[in-house]
């Protein structure tokens, strides 16, 4: 058993069978003359000489003095560490190969058909492609909104004329958006009275946009310095499949921001903005802020709601606002 280990440790290291068969023998006899040493590993002269000076070569074994034939091996420290070394340079070498074959044939073989998937988009033109997805719209928009947002003119004007069209659009926005300066009142709002549907999740994993089921706008990270310089244009593939899929599937999960009759019978439009708030998750010295009023003011409101709905959590009192159809 521990031959056998110790035989295909060698192997591993690029010591060839032969020369794993004296080392093994030299480990069994040595001292010993390498003649015994070839007779114990059944190796003729001409296979001896090769492979004995494979070993040397790897500093596992001594040279034969010629007025001596005895032969042993010699500590292994370094030889190992060398073979080691040699390996990692032949497998990294191997890897690199292998990888530069790969992509040679993917240019060959593949490039045709996935040239025009993906079109990768920077700097100042990100803004004129964005302009001109909502403006091909032909039947449907569906958007996830998060902050940071790319420094667009005219973007809000774009969407209620895209609205104004009878274009369907559909926005999962994330609850950043909501806390980010003036995107309530300057832009959810308005579009939402322009007919917008909306609906809020706790955060998004990609800043989206779908025009109908023709392309996608994509980032795929939403920090500051990239969605200012890189976005994605992914035309219908599997990719395209996917993020249309997240997009579904975000929109089944999100809480609807708003819904049903944009004036609730009866209800005074600060509580119906309050509720909006409110069930989007935005925290209650937020909501006071935006409302313009007292922490204390806001807790009233609260209470007098909740009676009125019969609602003992804010969970039930979101629940029960949504079936009347206040959100």
């Amino acid at each position: 058993m521990v031959n056998a280990k110790v035989s295909a440790s060698l192997r591993r290291l690029g010591i060839g069978h032969d020369a794993t068969l004296i080392y093994l023998a030299l480990l069994e006899l040595a001292p010993a003359p390498l003649s015994a040493v070839a007779a114990a590993a059944g190796l003729g002269q001409e296979e001896l000489e090769a492979s004995y000076a494979e070993l040397v070569d790897a500093g596992l074994v001594s040279f034969a003095a010629d007025d001596q034939d005895v032969v042993a091996p010699v500590p292994p420290a370094s030889g190992l560490q060398a073979l080691g070394s040699h390996r990692l340079a032949e497998i990294d070498e191997s890897r690199i190969t292998v990888a530069r074959a790969f992509d040679s044939f993917r240019r060959r073989r593949l490039g045709a058909y996935q040239d025009d998937l993906v079109e990768v988009v920077t700097g100042q033109d990100i803004g004129p492609r964005i302009r001109q997805a909502w403006l091909s719209a032909q039947e449907q928009i569906r958007q996830f909104d998060s902050p940071p947002y790319f420094p667009l003119t005219g973007g809000v004007d774009d969407a209620l004329a895209t609205l104004a069209r009878g274009i369907t659009q559909r926005v999962v926005y994330s609850r950043d958006s909501l806390d980010h300066p003036g995107k309530l009142v300057d832009t959810i709002e308005p579009c939402i009275a322009a007919g917008e549907q909306a609906r809020v999740l706790q955060s998004l994993p990609v800043k989206l946009l779908v025009i109908d089921d023709a392309y996608a706008l994509v980032s795929l990270s939403i920090r500051e310095a990239e969605v200012h310089s890189t976005m994605l244009i992914v035309q219908p593939s599997g990719l395209f499949s996917a993020l249309v899929a997240l997009f579904e599937q975000s929109w089944q999960n999100a809480l609807p921001f708003q819904g049903g009759d944009p004036r609730p019978q009866r209800l005074l439009p600060a509580d119906r903005r309050l509720l909006t708030l409110l069930s989007a998750g935005v925290p209650d010295g937020d909501i006071a802020h935006q409302l313009g009023i007292s922490r204390r003011t806001l807790f009233r409101r609260l209470e007098v709601l909740m009676a009125r709905l019969g609602a003992t959590t804010r969970f039930q009192m979101a629940l029960q606002a949504q079936r009347r159809g206040w959100l």
